[in-house]
């Protein structure tokens, strides 16, 4: 009789994220628990697009109101950016609404009711009034565009008045929700992997490396608008490793417009990294330690000079962070080929230490009044090795015991770089041009050793003498992405109520993956086709879009876009010359957009998008790694890329908001799935088509403030999921109410001390057949300012209830492979201990003694806009 370990994995060691599913596999992939089914509507296209129409058409039907239009210049002509625009009755000077104006000086100031008004402009050096009334009585109610305004800077010196405008931490568009992380107390010694966790309506499954939106996964992740084309894991890997500090904001674009790319079903989440616009020399530094079960640190430094013309910037961070993981697993199956029925319990235990290099530099300089040129390299450089133990036994029925021992010991680094360039160019009053170009190179290398005993209850070796079964395993991966991207982008506003955004985009990306496991047999080491990868993807994409913005009146905004893409994807298996995948796809992804202003306060918001979701190289292509020796991890050339439609319908009132989500997936693409092979000798762990996945999503965000210095923020995501599955020995549809819940609380305390309470809840949810119950972190803060200028303490615990465990079930929903039925407990550092890091921040240079001596006048105004 052969001996095996079937319910657990001695695969290669990747990252944090990756080891618990590259080494302990197919006994505890991602799965959701039911907390109670329904049966809801199928949605479809033509459903969508009839119940669209249908909200939209009465929506028209409105009374119109006024609007101001302008455009600020400097005495030098140049444009007068984020100046603050304020609207005041004329009979007693009361505040009524605002503007900012943007990049090239022009405000837009709508939605105004009957009445005689006046304008104040204000910024820092400078305060004027718009001189005259501006009268929008019932029966003149019109726009008014006042023209260019030269606005003359003052040089009075004023009193040190401090100043420090804060964004709302969650703030709602009718693209999605951003979030200011930086506003958070807990961002500072964070990831920017944990930064995704704690945000509304994302999910990080850390036991098979993805991320998903409002329930979905699909999620493409952009860097500054670049979207960053690479394997899944890979990317969660880059993520856990990229220091939050670093990180201004994260964007999640639920409904993207057309001047972004069609790919991502779930949607694209996007990173805005950190850029100093003050004048001047700045900088800050920041330094963190900590400890749960090992060390943890981080040191980060970014230094600034703005001018008038020309910005230049870079940053600088290094972390190092030491973790361990265990694992329990109660398993059994049946499994012919090796006798019958089989039983295991088994105990794993990992250790990862990790040391990563993040830099990022960049220029901005204006040519001239109207052109402006700049570029930007990051950089990111990641070494990790570690190890996995692991002791398990077996009892193959019905009285054959076995006992399993191993060891895997393994290194990983990696090697991120992205390049871009840019000129942007206003030819004339409302036209503007801009042009990018954009190169991408990720590397990842690994390697590991396995060393294993398997005895039976004779203490005498179990098993034949084969190629997965040998004691000793040996494996390495060499993976290379290139990206080249090139984007051309056109505004064009005809008047102030029509506008024309349009583009053209080009991406040639080439991957080289070479991966391979050899067995010591007979003292040499054998390898096999089964078990070796290599592969070469070619994969263009070009994209054209054009997006029309209207303003019927100024109470209404509409946006109509559509976006074709077109996408030709060539896999081949460098060593044999076998093609894989040779395919071609092209789409029109339309898009709409219609808001409606209601009051001043509330807002109704009416949104449909199209988008695609492509199965990545590592998806499509075969035998890619080492399970354990009857599984190896592989991929699916027959794999079909994800079509969704969605229809979003949005509620605010003031910074409340409401949204409720439709979405509708075709061949939705559920990842580390079960089946058997033909000959059912081995176990395939691969991603797999969902013959179609429906969601209903209702989306909350409500912050509140109590008092001076007590303010909360509370989110929810969630609503009736619903998926049929046909790939396995019987289909099944599976329908559950899922939701994720987040929270922060923040208090203002005496002598320059503040407080945060932040937590989130994720419950039971589900993937193809796999099933994980839910959990949920509770985190707090404290933080102290130093007096003049002298930085901040802060001190976190993360994970105060020690709770991060990833509680797995397998074969609850229909029959596995094999007939696998698991129940595997992940736990997690913090599980062990809470996490504690104590942080050291200052910021430092002419800017913040600028920062501080800023015009009173305009505090007020934009006080009010905050609020």
């Amino acid at each position: 009789m052969k001996g095996t370990t079937p319910a657990f994995s001695c695969g290669r060691l990747l990252n944090a994220a990756a080891v618990f599913h590259q080494l302990y596999a197919p006994c505890y992939h991602s799965v959701f628990l039911n907390m109670a089914a329904a049966h809801f509507f199928v949605l479809n296209k033509e459903n969508m697009r009839v119940l669209l129409i249908g909200l939209l058409l009465p929506l028209f039907f409105e009374n119109a109101a006024g609007q101001i239009t302008g455009k600020l210049i400097a005495a030098d002509s140049t444009p007068l950016a984020f100046a603050s625009i304020s609207l005041l009755k004329l009979a007693d000077s009361s505040f009524v609404k605002g503007s900012i104006s943007n990049e090239t000086g022009v405000f837009h100031i709508d939605n105004i009711l009957g009445g005689k008004y006046i304008l104040r402009i204000s910024g820092t050096g400078f305060s004027v009034w718009y001189p005259g009334t501006l009268d929008f009585s019932e029966d003149i109610l019109k726009a008014k565009n006042i023209g260019i305004l030269v606005i003359n800077e003052e040089r009075k010196q004023l009193d040190e008045v401090v100043v420090k405008a804060k964004k709302d931490l969650f703030q709602q568009r009718p693209e999605g929700m951003i979030i200011n992380v930086e506003n958070s107390l807990l961002t500072k010694g964070s990831s920017a992997l944990q930064l995704l966790e704690r945000s509304p309506g994302v999910t990080i499954n850390y036991r098979d490396n993805s991320i998903a939106l409002n329930g979905k996964n699909g999620v493409m992740v952009m860097l500054n608008g670049k979207l960053m084309r690479m394997p899944m894991e890979q990317l969660v890997a880059m993520l856990n490793n990229m220091n939050a500090d670093d990180i201004a904001s994260i964007e999640l674009l639920t409904m993207p417009p057309a001047k972004y790319d069609a790919e991502g079903s779930a949607g694209l989440i996007n990173i805005v990294l950190k850029k100093n616009k003050k004048p001047g020399n700045n900088g800050s530094m920041s330094f963190t330690a900590g400890y749960g079960k090992a060390e943890k640190g981080t040191g980060s430094i970014s230094l600034s000079r703005n001018t008038r013309q020309i910005n230049l910037y870079g940053a600088y961070s290094f972390s190092h962070n030491k973790t361990y993981t265990d694992m329990y697993v109660a398993s059994s199956q049946h499994m012919p080929f090796l006798g019958g029925d089989v039983s295991v319990t088994g105990w794993f235990n990992s250790m990862l230490k990790s040391n990563t290099h993040d830099a990022n530099i960049g220029m901005d300089t204006k040519l001239n009044a109207h052109t402006s040129i700049g570029g930007n390299i990051s950089y990111n450089n990641s070494r990790m090795s570690g190890a996995a133990f692991t002791n398990a036994g077996y009892n193959v029925l019905p009285d054959s015991l076995l006992q399993f021992s191993s060891t895997n010991r393994g290194g990983d680094s990696w090697n991120n770089l992205v390049n871009t360039v840019y000129l942007e160019k206003t030819m004339k009053e409302g036209e503007k041009i801009n042009i990018s170009a954009d190169w991408l190179y990720f590397n990842n290398k690994d390697g590991y050793e396995v060393q294993s005993s398997f005895t039976n209850k004779h203490g005498m070796q179990a098993g034949d003498n084969q190629v997965l079964f040998s004691p000793a395993q040996q494996g390495s991966a060499n993976t290379t992405i290139k990206v080249g991207v090139a984007k051309i982008d056109y505004t064009k506003q005809f008047t102030a109520k029509l506008a024309l955004e349009t583009g053209l985009k080009a991406a040639y990306t080439q991957s080289t993956s070479l991966s391979g496991i050899q067995s010591l047999l007979n003292g040499i080491w054998t390898g096999s086709d089964e078990t070796s990868n290599h592969i070469l993807m070619r994969e263009t994409i070009g994209a054209a879009y054009a997006s029309l913005n209207a303003q019927p009146n100024p109470s209404i905004h509409l946006s109509a876009g559509i976006r074709y893409e077109y996408s030709y994807t060539n896999m081949d298996n460098s060593k044999t010359g076998a093609g894989i995948v040779h395919r071609k796809l092209s789409s029109f992804f339309p898009s709409l957009f219609f808001s409606k202003k209601i009051t001043d306060n509330s807002e109704l918001q009416l949104s449909y998008t199209k988008r695609i979701s492509r199965p990545s190289y590592k998806d499509l292509a075969s035998y890619v790694g080492y399970s354990d020796p009857t599984a190896v991890y592989t991929g699916n050339p027959f794999l079909q890329p994800t079509i969704t439609n969605n229809i979003k319908l949005g509620y605010n009132y003031k910074n409340y908001s409401f949204s409720l989500l439709f979405s509708r997936d075709d061949n939705a693409i559920a990842r580390y799935q079960l089946t058997e092979s033909p000959a059912r000798d081995i176990l395939y762990i691969s991603p797999q088509n969902l013959d179609w996945q429906n969601n209903i999503t209702l989306q909350t965000s409500l912050p509140f403030s109590i008092n001076s210095w007590w303010s909360m923020n509370y989110s929810f995501a969630g609503g009736l999921r619903q998926y049929k599955v046909g790939y396995t020995k019987n289909a099944f549809e599976k329908n559950w109410f899922g939701y994720s819940f987040n929270f922060s609380q923040t208090f203002k305390l005496p002598k320059n001390f503040s407080a945060e309470i932040s937590g989130w809840y994720n419950n039971a949810a589900y993937n193809g057949t796999q099933m994980v119950e839910g959990f949920g972190i509770l985190n707090a803060g404290i933080k102290k300012e130093l007096k003049k200028n002298g930085g901040s303490f802060q001190l976190t615990v993360s994970d105060i209830l020690m709770d991060q465990k990833y509680k797995v079930h397998y074969g609850t929903l229909t029959e596995e492979a094999f007939s696998i039925k698991s129940y595997v407990s992940v736990n997690t550092e913090s599980t062990m201990f809470p996490i504690i890091k104590l942080t050291y921040s200052r910021s430092f240079g002419s800017g913040i003694k600028d920062q501080r001596k800023q015009s009173t006048g305009s505090k007020d105004e934009r006080d009010r806009m905050n609020n």
